[in-house]
């Protein structure tokens, strides 16, 4: 399922000419395109669809959709661990170096 999830601007950068924000959605930070609100500074809430963020949104907006995302289970869903949610589904082990965190196309070769 994808959503739009709101998310609060921790810091803002230019990357190759594009205006980027690490945005933290209740815990998960992310990188997001700010091109489609260009106004948007540190500390504003952004509503956010696959990368990019399309709105502006009040902080109790954003709190409130947040705590009823959390409480639903959607944010677990949308940012959650997805090797762990596999390999439980699929009743088997999680694969070497998948931890929370670990990223295995970086790992060293065995």
């Amino acid at each position: 399922m994808c959503l739009a999830v709101p998310g609060r601007v921790l810091e803002i950068e230019e990357r190759d000419g594009t205006r980027m924000a690490r945005v933290d959605f209740g815990g998960v930070v992310k990188d997001v395109c700010l091109e489609y609100v260009p106004d948007m500074r540190i500390g504003d809430y952004a509503i956010v669809h696959v990368g990019f963020a399309l709105q502006r949104l009040d902080e109790e907006s954003a709190r409130q959709t947040l705590e009823l995302f959390e409480h639903l289970g959607v944010l677990d869903e949308e940012f959650g661990d997805a090797w762990g949610r596999a390999a439980k589904e699929a009743g088997a082990s999680r694969p070497a170096g998948t931890g929370p965190g670990n990223d295995p196309s970086k790992e060293a070769p065995s």
